[in-house]
């Protein structure tokens, strides 16, 4: 077992136009000021963060990683959930992803994708010039639409789907092997890979990649029914990232899991500032220190109540009291005795 480290924060819900969540240095600052060691960056955002030139230039790394220091964080790892989501879309969401990419390729997919897959390499290229070893990532979806099977689907139709999301995710993922980086897909509805199965499925036809890892967020699980501590009992070698999200579930006789159509204040199931959900964080903790993740707990902020900036706060407190200090012995060492194989043989008269 190891100790994993935190806490840290996602910076993509925070960033804005005012200060100080404009600019990198004023960010970086603020994140420490509230009780963060580390932020995780999303590499869409140019008011924090260059792409092109992370992918470029080791002196601008070292200067972002210095910026960050000196301000009392470090940088846990980049996200291109934005991008990644671009690699594979559904024609029924061509107009509303349209938004997560460059005006230059709008109202053209295939220029969408094209663009979509060079932003994920450059952040991998950028994440092994930054020292990191993994990355944050959406899937995409093209089965999404028929998520529910009425009317029925016909058959191949999720094979078909699943077979091109792997085709155009394999040249990615043999990149991210050469950059030495995890390429960690969240699971989230809205992606294809938005469970245990579906992720599997993915995973088959990648041939198992050892890049294809999973980015562990609790809320998401809570919001399918799912069991999120099971959840990392089975995927306990592939969990590459973590995010401290909270979530409720409470269905009634009007809505349950799909709610309704209805804003996020008036579902059934809700994203919550850590510790105001239904989140066991004491199980996901342990369940996770005992598997030997020893990666970063990323507090991302989603609520439909709470301010930000206090749902920040109270996060970076709950982590640091959640994450377990490993032993390095045994509670009933005292007790043992001399251990070799004559006393064994001994003890079960041998």
């Amino acid at each position: 077992m190891k100790t994993m480290k935190g806490p840290g924060l996602f910076l993509a819900q925070f960033a804005g136009d005012a200060a100080p969540f404009n600019s990198w240095g004023s960010i970086t600052r603020w994140a420490a000021e509230c009780g963060y060691a580390g932020v995780q960056v999303p590499s869409w955002d140019a008011r924090l963060f260059d792409l092109d030139l992370a992918a470029s230039s080791m002196d601008y790394c070292d200067e972002l990683k210095g910026v960050a220091l000196e301000n009392g964080v470090e940088i846990t790892e980049l996200s291109t959930h934005l991008q990644g989501q671009l690699v594979a879309v559904h024609p029924a969401y061509d107009v509303a992803f349209d938004g997560f990419a460059a005006p230059s390729v709008h109202n053209n997919p295939a220029a969408r994708q094209e663009w979509a897959v060079d932003q994920v390499r450059k952040a991998l290229t950028a994440s092994r010039n930054l020292g990191l070893t993994a990355m944050a990532s959406f899937s995409g979806a093209l089965a999404w639409p028929f998520l529910y099977p009425w009317p029925q689907r016909p058959a191949g139709l999720v094979e078909l789907a699943f077979d091109e999301l792997a085709r155009r995710w394999r040249p990615i993922l043999d990149h991210a092997e050469e950059c030495g980086v995890d390429i960690c897909y969240e699971i989230h509805p809205g992606e294809d890979l938005h469970d245990g199965v579906t992720y599997e499925m993915f995973l088959e036809r990648v041939g198992n990649h050892a890049r294809a890892n999973m980015l562990y967020d609790p809320s998401h699980y809570v919001l399918q029914a799912l069991d999120y501590l099971e959840n990392i009992d089975i995927y306990a070698e592939r969990i590459r990232m973590f995010h401290v999200k909270d979530a409720e579930l409470n269905p009634t006789g009007r809505q349950g899991v799909y709610g309704g159509f209805q804003p996020w204040l008036k579902r059934a199931g809700r994203f919550r500032s850590v510790g105001d959900g239904h989140v066991d964080w004491s199980g996901v903790f342990s369940r996770l220190t005992a598997a030997g993740f020893d990666g970063w707990a990323v507090v991302e902020w989603e609520c439909c109540i709470k301010h930000p900036e206090d749902g920040a706060r109270e996060g970076a407190q709950i982590v640091r009291d959640h994450i377990i200090r490993v032993t390095e012995s045994a509670f009933d060492d005292f007790a043992g005795g001399a251990s070799d194989d004559a006393t064994n043989r001994r003890l079960l008269g041998l």
